[in-house]
């Protein structure tokens, strides 16, 4: 059993109220953690702490915010082993959370190399001997609201550029996570970022909405950042707007593949397998929509299928399995229940389909049509299906009827047919000839439409970071007209 206190001014501390509730292992729901239930008083003393260590952390120079930054990126990959113990939170695998601290090291790391990119410009100004200056300054405290799903590398994205920014941060961790979030944010404080640059609140679900309301109302918060499922999303959106606060909210996605008919389908099947189903597809990136053009449309079915059937899912700690467990057992029953009613609307299932507690197939539809949940709902889960259409304007009408618009992605021999394509997708993300899972801390990564707006990744999120101002010095006498 792990114990999880909140982090607040430097300080691990219990709940005001003493409470705390468990997070259990899906597949065996035994007790893996026991996490302090903050109180709206807690969130209170988390922006307070904040709030107080604002000036410090913002007046360091860049040099030496980067140093910090750069010297938690090499703590958080020394504590791997640390980390990876604590997949049994969400029942995924070690290894997917050894490729976590990788990549959030990386996030670390390029959010170090930014801080000497936070550039303002001279304006030229009407006024005689008036210079004019556009200055990026830091806002103050940011809240980033972090997702179980890959959690230290989301943990990491909501705090590593507001940081670097000169901002200091409360982490609202996940209730499926808390105790990898709370891991971050004392290696945070052991890299000697000082007491209160960052904080970490963790609240019992049933809180959720009280504590994150409570957060964003607050006047120091500046900022808001949040990845999650759009219908938080929206909440978070407008909870935010109602304070006046910006906010970057990277949200749900149902990302479409488009499969022309001069593909290399070889290529294609294992691009498309990778994208449906790396971490039982609860990835926001997940392939989802498999749209193949009809002239090669069985051809394709065909080798996807036999390698999809490949794919084992079971308890991930046993070592066999290639996927691991959802996140609980109700997230499962929902993924079936979508299966289901496309079933009975007339789908065909082409292998998987299946689930027991939080564990589920690997699962292909084909033959989806618009009538049924799984044409348009974010699944979440180990689901992909295929529609067929010929052409390409076909298959870009196909991609860009959703509600998403987050990742997609072309496979074509011909790059600029495919370029043609992936630059009138409706999608913040797409990629040619890869999958449309992929990451890099330096990349511009946000979504359109019901997918959220702004962009994290290192120069892209520096305007969300930082106040613009306009600052000007007098230089010679002027004249006023009274």
């Amino acid at each position: 059993m792990f114990d999880v206190p909140l982090l607040i001014d430097g300080q691990a501390r219990p709940a005001r109220s003493n409470r705390t509730f468990e997070r259990c292992n899906p597949l065996t729901g035994a007790p893996v953690s026991r996490i302090a239930a903050a109180s709206v008083e807690d969130a209170d003393a988390a922006v307070a702490a904040a709030q107080k260590a604002f000036p410090a952390w913002s007046a360091l120079g860049p040099a030496e915010r980067r140093a910090y930054l750069n010297k938690a990126a090499d703590m958080l990959e020394a504590r791997s082993d640390e980390f990876m113990a604590l997949a049994v939170e969400t029942g995924a695998a070690a290894n997917w959370y050894g490729f976590n601290v990788h990549l959030a090291a990386e996030v670390l790391r390029e959010a170090a190399a930014m801080t000497t990119q936070i550039t303002g410009s001279v304006i030229p100004a009407n006024m005689p001997g008036n210079f004019a200056m556009a200055l990026r300054q830091p806002c103050g405290v940011v809240l980033g609201i972090a997702p179980w799903n890959a959690p230290i590398i989301l943990a990491a994205r909501a705090i590593a550029m507001p940081l670097a920014c000169g901002n200091t941060v409360v982490l609202k961790a996940s209730e499926q996570s808390s105790a990898v979030h709370r891991l971050l944010g004392q290696i945070l404080q052991e890299a000697g970022l000082g007491d209160g640059v960052v904080n970490v609140i963790t609240n019992a679900p049933e809180d959720a909405p009280i504590i994150v309301e409570r957060l964003i109302a607050n006047p120091a918060v500046r900022r808001v950042n949040f990845t999650g499922s759009t219908h938080v999303g929206r909440i978070i959106g407008e909870l935010s707007a109602r304070h006046l606060k910006p906010a970057v909210l990277e949200l749900g996605g149902k990302a479409p593949v488009l499969v022309l008919e001069d593909a290399d389908l070889e290529a294609t099947v294992k691009a498309v397998a990778f994208g449906a189903f790396f971490n039982q597809g609860q990835i926001c990136m997940s392939t989802e929509r498999i749209l193949v053009d009809e002239r090669i449309a069985e051809d394709f079915i065909e080798r996807l299928v036999r390698k999809v059937s490949t794919l084992s899912v079971g308890d991930p700690s046993a070592g066999q399995s290639v996927l691991g467990s959802m996140i609980d057992a109700v997230a499962a029953t929902r993924v079936q229940a979508l299966v289901d009613d496309a079933v009975a609307k007339g789908a065909r299932l082409l292998c998987g389909g299946r689930s027991e507690g939080s564990l589920m197939q690997a699962t292909l539809l084909d033959g989806i049509t618009p009538e049924m949940r799984l044409y348009r709902e974010e699944s979440f889960g180990p689901v992909a299906v295929i529609i067929r259409a010929q052409g390409d304007e076909a298959l870009l009408a196909l991609a860009n009827d959703s509600e998403f618009g987050l990742s997609a992605a072309v496979f074509s021999q011909n790059i600029s047919r495919a370029l043609n394509l992936a630059q009138r997708m409706d999608s913040g993300i797409c990629h040619i000839n890869g999958p449309t899972v992929q990451d890099e801390p330096q990349m511009p990564f946000g979504g359109v439409k019901s997918s959220g707006y702004g962009s994290f990744g290192a120069k892209a999120s520096i305007e969300h970071f930082t106040q613009l101002r306009w600052v000007t010095v007098q230089t010679s006498p002027r004249d006023y007209p009274i």
